[in-house]
């Protein structure tokens, strides 16, 4: 008999940490490969965070903390709210987590009961049906089309509301697909949430300072003040300030939510690493020079992408709003066979054959909940993308 939990049959382990743990293998194993597969910015984080975080070990700030995090840091995260979102929050309403994945898990843990659902745009991040499984709940996607730039509209929200939803989780801009919803567009979903008042929205605005082309930011609790009472509206430092590793994630919102996620987070990891959340208030109150230095060289990086994309004649991509991903459809593709022989069935087969002819290393669609698509993260140099893009457009090139 296994000891394992019966919970684990429901989940499978990260995708894209998988493909990205198999790139690494190969190039430890002498293989040239790229990998496109993290989201992760190639920056460092910036000299002025590092420097707190310094100081902050040599005034011995490393002792436990407050499980939900340091006063400084709450300050400082309502302060960015204010600033940057035109929310009101108190410190009272705000925690700190190991990373915005911790912040998500906390969430629901402590609000999913069995038979409860969640909504989930289609393409999704990989972790949102598996946490909420996790907790007892109920994945529902709600597929975007490609054609609506891969964003729900209010019909597919309002078709995938049930009487057992409690949650919406919400991500813009988004990951896989860097699509980002204006103020319009986002109200018009809020617009369906007023109509169905025991749905409550989860938004993940991880990517908010990655932008471009104009597009402005804006989440759920400030679109539609009178949803304010249901959002939990959540956050980090990892992609915007390059702090991946430094992993604090942090969300704010009614204080019965909130005190029970800090409930959670006390017997488990507890507080987040003390010296990083010193990191993070001057992050969110210092200079904000990286991220402008920041946008314009991602924005440069998507266009070379899609620039290379689109001289693939079987691939169609939109123009994603914000983040740092494409993705591109492979629907053109789908049925032809490689060099060996190998049929291009479907979207995960051919991120592996890809991998295994080209040596790119790209996450397939079906992880994300949309097919035939695949996933790239231009998160790294242009010299690295101009090689890659090479690489793909060489190998669709080879497709009979």
């Amino acid at each position: 008999m296994s000891i394992l939990s019966k919970s684990l049959e429901r989940i499978k382990p990260s995708p894209t940490i998988a493909i990205t743990t198999k790139a690494g293998e190969l190039r430890a194993a002498g293989v040239d490969i790229i990998a496109l597969s993290a989201g992760e910015p190639d920056f460092d984080t910036p000299n002025n965070i590092k420097d707190a975080a310094k100081t902050a070990l040599d005034l011995g700030k490393t002792k436990y903390t407050a499980p939900d995090g340091i006063p400084e840091l709450k300050k400082a995260i309502c302060a960015k709210f204010l600033r940057d979102n035109d929310l009101e929050y108190t410190p009272d309403q705000v925690i700190v987590s190991t990373g915005g994945k911790q912040v998500l898990y906390n969430a629901l843990m402590a609000t999913l009961n069995p038979g409860d659902e969640v909504v989930i745009p289609a393409p999704y991040w990989v972790s949102y049906p598996d946490m909420v499984l996790l907790g007892g709940g109920t994945p529902v996607i709600a597929p975007a089309k490609l054609e609506n730039n891969f964003k729900i509209t209010a019909e597919d929200l309002e078709a995938a509301i049930t009487p057992k939803t409690k949650w919406l989780i919400f991500n813009s801009p988004s990951n896989p697909t860097g699509a980002g919803y204006s103020w319009e567009e986002l109200k018009a979903l809020t617009d369906v949430l007023l109509r169905h008042p025991h749905v409550w929205v989860m938004s993940d605005d991880m990517y908010e300072h990655l932008s471009y082309d104009g597009f402005k930011f804006c989440t759920p609790a400030q679109v539609e003040p009178r949803l304010y009472e249901r959002c939990l509206t959540t956050n980090g430092l990892s992609k915007a300030y390059a702090m991946t590793g430094w992993r604090i994630g942090y969300a704010a919102g009614p204080r019965d939510v909130i005190k029970a996620m800090g409930k959670v987070q006390s017997q488990s990891t507890s507080n987040p690493n003390s010296v990083a959340q010193w990191a993070a208030v001057e992050a969110l109150n210092g200079p904000q020079d990286y991220l402008e230095f920041s946008r314009p060289v991602f924005k440069a990086r998507r266009d070379l992408v899609l620039g290379m994309l689109a001289e693939i004649p079987e691939i169609t991509c939109p123009t994603p709003e914000g983040a740092f991903y494409v993705y591109p459809s492979i629907a053109g593709l789908i049925g032809k066979r490689t060099q060996s022989g190998v049929v291009i069935e479907n979207d995960e087969i051919f991120a592996t054959e890809l991998l295994a002819d080209q040596g790119v290393a790209v996450v397939f669609g079906a992880a994300f909940g949309l097919s035939p698509n695949f996933r790239i993260s231009y998160a790294t140099s242009e010299e690295q993308l101009i090689d890659a893009s090479t690489r793909i457009q060489k190998f669709c090139a080879s497709l009979v």
